[in-house]
C-alpha cells in the first residue's frame, strides 16, 4: 500500500473510534472524556511556554522590526496557501480555491516570493482552511477535546486533520531540502512572533485565570465552532480580548 493510502487507512480507523458526546447533548456542550490526561499535557505545555515560548515570543516581538515581522507572517501565509487550495477543492468550494490560487500566484511573484501581501490590496484577502475543516464539511463529528503536547488545544477530528495537512503539504513536497527547511523556519518564526504579539491575552489565559485548562478549552472550542459555522456559532463566539479572568 502507498504511503498516502496507508495514511488514509489509519485516518479512517482513528476517526471510526472517535468519542461521541452523550445522546441529546447540546451542540455547544464540552465533550472531554480524557480530561485527566489532557490536564497533564496542559501542565506540560504551560511549563514549556513559561520556560521557552513566552520568553522567545516577547524577545522576538521586542527585537524584530515590525516590517520584518510582517514579511515573515506574509511568507508563512504564502507557504500555507497551496494546502488551503487543496482542502477547498476537497470541500467542494471551487470559487474559494480559485481565489486562493490567484492569491498565491500574485504574492509569490509580485510579492517577492511572498514577503509582501499584494493580493489583499487587489481584493483577495487571506482565507485559510485545513483538513480539520475538510473533515467537518464531510460530516465527520469533532470527537472529544484533546490537548496535544507542544501544539495545544485540539479535538480528535482536528488532530487527524493536522497530521494529514503536515503529511500532504504541497509546498513541503514541491520544495527541495534547503528551501523546505527555510519554509519550516519561517512558519515557526511566525508562531513565535504571534506568541509575542498576543502575549498579554495568552498570559491572561494561562497564568491569570483560576483554571487555565478549562478556560483555554472553552475558548478553543467556541472559536473553532464559530470558524466552522457550527450550530452554536452565533451564540457561542468568545473574543479572547474581552474575557474577564477574575475568579474564573
Amino acid at each position: 500500500m502507498s504511503r498516502p493510502g496507508a495514511l488514509i487507512g489509519l485516518m479512517v480507523v482513528f476517526l471510526a473510534g472517535c468519542s461521541l458526546p452523550p445522546s441529546g447533548a447540546a451542540p455547544d456542550a464540552v465533550h472531554d472524556p480524557n480530561e485527566a490526561g489532557n490536564r497533564k499535557v496542559h501542565a506540560f505545555n504551560r511549563k514549556l511556554d513559561r520556560a521557552l515560548l513566552r520568553p522567545a515570543g516577547t524577545g522576538y516581538d521586542a527585537a524584530v522590526p515590525g516590517g520584518v515581522k510582517q514579511s515573515v507572517s506574509n511568507m508563512a501565509d504564502t507557504l500555507g496557501t497551496p494546502g488551503t487550495v487543496v482542502n477547498q477543492i476537497l470541500q467542494g468550494r471551487p470559487g474559494r480555491a480559485t481565489q486562493n490560487t490567484l492569491r498565491f500566484a500574485i504574492n509569490a511573484t509580485l510579492g517577492f516570493g511572498g514577503l509582501a501581501d499584494v493580493a489583499t490590496g487587489l481584493g483577495l484577502p487571506e482565507d485559510d482552511s485545513d483538513f480539520g475543516e475538510t473533515l467537518h464539511v464531510w460530516g465527520v463529528p469533532e470527537g472529544a477535546y484533546l490537548e496535544l503536547p507542544l501544539l495545544g488545544p485540539s479535538t480528535e477530528r482536528d488532530a487527524v486533520g493536522f497530521v494529514v495537512d503536515r503529511f500532504l503539504d504541497p509546498m513541503g513536497r514541491a520544495l527541495p531540502a534547503p528551501e523546505r527547511h527555510i519554509g519550516t523556519v519561517v512558519k515557526v518564526s511566525d508562531r513565535v512572533g504571534a506568541r509575542g504579539e498576543f502575549s498579554d491575552s495568552v498570559d491572561s489565559i494561562l497564568y491569570d485565570s483560576a483554571d487555565s485548562y478549562a478556560q483555554l478549552r472553552l475558548i478553543y472550542l467556541q472559536n473553532r465552532r464559530y470558524q466552522l459555522g457550527g450550530d452554536a456559532a452565533e451564540a457561542g463566539y468568545i473574543d479572547p480580548e474581552t474575557i474577564d479572568t477574575e475568579g474564573f
